[in-house]
């Protein structure tokens, strides 16, 4: 048993996955066909009423407020900063109390309304028709779920409307949903990234590379690009900014650029495993996805996803599976006929030929009759994590889980309190290690109004007792004096392998931009293709467990670099550190052939060595002025005699291969060293594996084909009519 403190997190609201001018900060707001900004209906159109009146000074600020809530502007922040301002004359008024509570529940900072409804209630209980719905409201986003459930169903005892029907019913199921999920609070740690992060402005939907080397993120600081405001709600537009680990903190992050950033909104919604590609959504034709590559230190402009990903309807969220050969979005599209709830997720993949198919719905598994967000595929390739109106949501979104088990999504998992919250709870992300996550947050106490925030899952403890005072969640109001024992938490065990380093020159060690295609060994398929950094030669890849991959490091000019590496579906988490110097095509050049497998103790070539052999047919035809040599190589288990004879027959197969495939046989020569060559000790398996090895050597580069004769042509005879007489063109016999 582990010893865990129970703690009250106020108003952890989390960022929206985007924000578009026209649902900035409201995507969780409620039905409320009484606050209209059209008329005014439901904030103060009706005479302020309470136990006190407004002085002359307090109607000229609440007329303010009004022209910030009125005929579409629904700027709920400007609205409240004038409301509280004629507070403190006025806090005896109960509409006023109200109509801040209103605001408060349209904002980022739900958690704050509750206080002004209970007293607004206090002050006169027929202040609005609908003042037990906000007090559940409130009662909801304060984790009180029971006062929430009860304000609720007298809320509902007069109800006619349908729609506020459904929408309480499901508002009670998320306070059921909740008060089940805080009996049993995961385990973490949640900390604010910071100064060197977060600012007094609002900064949201985080994403890191799979590494952690690169963090993107979203913000409307003051430094975004052109400087200026939006007329909705008078905050600066939407810039992507990154920011590099530095001492175990985050560097000031710098503004992606003008390449990627406009003078309007622009915000990150995905990146790949690599960081070398983003997502960024645009407010244009309803809201699109835009792609933007990063070539050396440039980000080029995004291009416009074509109309398999962009409809005239709102496309907001997306992700890249794995090997980025297909893409998970989020759509309303209503003129899909399979769409399921509000905004759907559809999964569209490349075909054989690169080309996008037709997006595909996920279906009931994932999708709801309420709204899905927020996609992420985590580089496991099996887990994938979106957030939720539906499923168990304690309120608003909810951050799930799902993972794919023999071709099925599972039943999609609610990560949890203090994670999710009966606020919206989205835009996270998860390390490739499993032990960290990202998302962020409009918890009181941040630094501005949405911060940034990491969160630490912790593994099973030893029995102890920590002190009361202790602050297991970083994320507290204030410390619980009793204690509650709680199971122990099993943390997920994140299962890929990234594969990191620099290409380069074997010589000149210039760093190069190469492709690096990525092999499922057993299916003869390449899977995926990527290609290093060009101007920092850096690559990262996440290799799932599970497969035989064969990875080719290919450039122009060069004789490409295999490696192989065999990951067992049971492998924990590794990093592979892989530095690759590329040779260039000159006489005495060698690689291994680490993607050529034989049968235990024969030389008989494997099925899963053609996609190297394949290669070595391509760069012979490519390059037909070289010569090579095949050489097998053997460990010292075994006589001498056997080991060359063994060597030179695997080095035989694989020239005869290449003879089937058309490479002429003048071009090719094999020999067999036995352990004469050895690359490493033979005191050790992992040395002798090394020294157990096909080779490639360039023998010649001025290679020129011999050219036989062209055949002669004899023509057909032409049949002529018999006669005693002797053809003039034939000698008669003597």
């Amino acid at each position: 048993m582990s010893i865990q403190y129970s703690s009250t997190i106020s108003s952890l609201g989390l960022a929206v996955c985007l924000l578009a001018a026209p649902v900035v900060y409201s995507q969780n707001d409620t039905i409320d066909p009484d606050d209209n900004p059209q008329t005014g209906k439901g904030f103060v159109s009706k005479p302020m009423s309470g136990n006190k009146g407004l002085d002359p000074d307090s109607e000229k600020l609440i007329e303010k407020a009004k022209t910030f809530l009125f005929y579409g502007q629904e700027n709920y922040y400007k609205g409240l900063e004038y409301f509280l301002k004629a507070y403190p004359n006025n806090t005896e008024n109960a509409q006023l109390n109200a109509h801040i509570g209103k605001c408060y529940l349209k904002t980022g900072k739900k958690g704050s309304a509750i206080s002004y409804f209970q007293k607004a209630y206090n002050l006169d209980q027929r202040v609005d028709p609908k003042i037990h719905y906000y007090l559940g409201r409130s009662y909801q986003m304060n984790y009180d779920f029971d006062e929430a459930v009860k304000n609720y169903e007298l809320f509902l005892k007069n109800l006619r409307d349908s729609s506020l029907i459904r929408e309480v019913t499901r508002n009670i199921e998320e306070s059921v949903n909740g008060k089940s999920l805080m009996k049993n609070p995961a385990r973490v740690f949640i900390d604010n990234l910071g100064d060197s992060v977060n600012t007094s402005y609002p900064e949201y939907n985080p994403f890191v590379t799979a590494d952690e080397s690169f963090l993107f993120f979203t913000s409307r600081r003051e430094s975004t690009t052109g400087k200026k405001q939006s007329l909705y709600d008078y905050q600066f537009y939407e810039d992507i900014f990154v920011s590099e680990p530095r001492n175990g903190s985050w560097s000031k992050p710098k503004n992606i650029g003008k390449q990627v950033n406009t003078s309007t909104n622009d915000a990150v919604v995905g990146i790949s495993l690599d960081g070398q590609k983003i997502f960024v959504y645009r407010d244009e034709n309803g809201g699109d996805i835009y792609l933007a590559e990063l070539k050396g230190s440039r980000w080029y402009t995004p291009k416009h996803m074509n109309k398999k990903f962009n409809t005239p309807f709102h496309e907001s969220c997306a992700a890249f599976s794995v090997d980025q050969e297909s893409v998970y979005f989020v759509s309303d599209n209503i003129s899909d006929s399979s769409r399921i709830g509000g905004k759907d997720i559809y999964i569209v993949k490349k075909n054989e030929n690169g080309r996008w198919e037709k997006p595909v719905n996920m279906g009931p598994v994932i999708n709801t009759p309420y709204d899905e967000t927020s996609v992420f595929v985590h580089p496991d390739g099996r887990t994938f994590f979106f957030s939720s109106k539906g499923h168990n949501s304690m309120g608003g979104y909810d951050i799930f889980k799902t993972e794919l088990k023999e071709g099925s999504w599972s039943k999609p998992e609610n990560l949890g309190y203090p994670i999710n919250t009966p606020d919206d709870d989205v835009s996270f992300v998860m390390t490739a290690n499993g032990k960290k996550g990202y998302y962020s947050s409009s918890v009181i106490g941040g630094k501005g109004d949405k911060d940034i925030y990491r969160i630490t899952f912790l593994g099973p403890e030893k029995e102890g007792v920590l002190n009361s005072e202790d602050n297991l969640l970083a994320l507290r109001t204030k410390p619980v004096k009793e204690r509650i024992i709680e199971p122990k938490v099993k943390v997920r065990e994140a299962q890929p392998t990234i594969l990191k380093g620099i290409i380069s020159d074997a010589v000149t060690l210039d760093l190069l931009e190469a492709t690096i295609e990525i092999v499922d060994n057993e299916k003869n398929k390449i899977i995926s293709t990527l290609s290093s950094n060009s101007e920092t030669g850096k690559y990262l890849i996440s290799l799932p467990s599970g497969k035989n991959y064969g990875i080719a490091v290919k450039k122009k000019g060069y004789l490409f670099h295999s490696e192989n590496f065999i990951i067992p579906a049971s492998a924990e988490y590794q990093v592979i550190y892989k530095n690759i110097e590329l040779k260039k095509l000159d006489v005495g050049s060698i690689i291994i052939l680490k993607n050529i497998f034989f049968d235990f103790n024969k030389a008989v070539l494997r099925p899963e060595s053609y996609p190297e052999l394949e290669r070595i047919v391509k760069l012979m035809n490519e390059f037909q002025f070289i010569t090579i040599e095949i050489s097998g190589h053997t460990d010292n288990i075994g006589s001498a005699e056997y080991n060359q004879k063994l060597s030179e027959a695997r080095a035989r197969a694989v020239t005869d291969y290449l003879s089937g495939m058309q490479i002429a046989a003048d071009r090719l020569t094999y020999a067999g060293y036995g352990f004469s060559n050895p690359v490493a000790s033979n005191d050790s398996e992992e040395g002798r594996q090394m020294n157990r090895r096909t080779e490639f050597k360039v023998m010649r580069t001025d290679y020129k084909p011999i050219k036989t004769p062209k055949p002669v042509t004899i023509a057909p005879e032409i049949p002529v009519e018999k006669t005693d007489s002797v053809p003039t063109h034939e000698k008669p016999p003597e």
